[in-house]
């Protein structure tokens, strides 16, 4: 089931994100987070008027997707960047496709008009979860992270969304 995020998921979704922190370069973070943190974030999509999305399965979260704000300016509104995580046991199965096809019918009824995906490269599975959704690769910056003592790069997808008119 993909529902919108509640309070009460900040505990799960520190958990999950915390993992790509912890073990893997997809996520620049260096520093785990913890609940409070994620509440705060929550809040500030929320006050963007943005959605967060959740998947969970027998009240299990098991994965989320999130649209932010692209840039500050008044002329970037009706332009985010998307984001999808899943807990580490859970790809394979659909979920994030689901996920991103759920965010992007929000972000239409949003008015918004172009979703950005930022993905640290190598990534075969996110770069192929994007393209399958009708993303093009759009920009590639080589080694603007560090992380686990490897220099990496990053590249960005965009898809031109259907909103209805601002």
């Amino acid at each position: 089931m993909i529902r919108p995020v509640h309070d009460a998921d900040a505990s799960a979704i520190a958990d999950i994100y915390n993992h790509y922190i912890r073990d893997t370069v997809i996520s620049f973070e260096e520093t785990e987070i913890d609940t409070a943190q994620i509440r705060a974030r929550l809040g500030k999509i929320a006050d963007a008027g943005l959605p967060w999305l959740v998947a969970e399965d027998n009240s299990k979260l098991l994965g989320y997707a999130y649209a932010a704000p692209w840039h500050a300016r008044s002329a970037y509104r009706f332009a985010v960047e998307v984001t999808v995580y899943l807990a580490a046991d859970a790809g394979g199965r659909g979920l994030g496709t689901a996920l991103y096809r759920a965010l992007f019918r929000e972000l239409e009824l949003r008015g918004i008009h172009t979703a950005i995906g930022c993905i640290a490269l190598p990534n075969p599975a996110s770069v192929a979860l994007h393209e399958k959704l009708g993303m093009r690769k759009i920009g590639h910056f080589a080694e603007v992270g560090y992380k686990f003592g490897q220099w990496l790069d990053v590249g960005y997808w965009q898809i031109i969304l259907q909103p209805r008119t601002p």
